[in-house]
């Protein structure tokens, strides 16, 4: 019941506003945190309807059909998965009393509007996306690179054990084992699942 009381509480309406870390536990989107696994909130953003919260491993959009209604829809895109791309920061006009802020994550694209107050917390949070984004695209070449890299180097001392050594299972069996424990050392240096360290650098609560 507490939890439904929140937008009173926190004096929200249809334009987002910042929530701060003391209030996190006042927002639906915490119950679906896994804390468990040392998930952590760093960034939420709610209206009366929507909850936007960004965690050091995805963002979880809690979408509410209409102010009034109880109804809410849960997704989860984690950064790992669902790249982010396109991130704009709309900042307001003199008339204006909002903000926005704009990104595509994997094939969604949002649109977020938030009060013009928050526009310094906005701007930090542009910052963490924009750096988030250009690490994923800057591990995803890495990655194409290295497994070329893998490709080539297997068809080379595939070529080479069959010429010179008759014992072509075992040396077939180094050979793939040597390439699948390379190829999953690159994946998790090149496959980030955490980017605390990023909000923590660009986030300044």
């Amino acid at each position: 019941m507490f939890k439904r009381m929140a937008s009173d509480v926190l004096g929200l309406s249809d334009v987002g506003s910042v929530i701060q870390p003391a209030d996190y536990d006042k927002v639906d989107a915490d119950d679906y945190v896994m804390h468990e696994d040392n998930e952590k909130i760093y960034f939420l953003i709610k209206s009366k309807s929507d909850e936007y919260c960004f965690t050091n491993k995805a963002l979880i959009h809690l979408d509410g059909t209409s102010a009034v209604s109880k109804k809410r829809t849960l997704r989860r895109y984690s950064y790992r998965e669902h790249s982010i791309s396109n991130v704009y920061l709309e900042t307001a006009g003199t008339v204006d009393l909002d903000v926005e802020i704009k990104f595509v994550i994997g094939s969604e694209a949002f649109s977020i509007d938030v009060h013009k107050k928050h526009i310094e917390e906005l701007k930090d949070l542009y910052k963490a996306l924009i750096k988030i984004s250009e690490i994923c695209k800057e591990n995803e070449i890495s990655m194409e690179y290295a497994e070329q890299s893998l490709k080539l180097a297997s068809a080379t001392l595939g070529r080479t054990a069959a010429n010179n050594d008759s014992n072509i299972v075992d040396n077939f069996k180094i050979i793939n084992d040597t390439a699948f424990n390379w190829l999953m050392n690159s994946r998790k240096k090149f496959n980030v699942r955490d980017f605390g360290y990023v909000f923590e650098k660009y986030i300044n609560n």
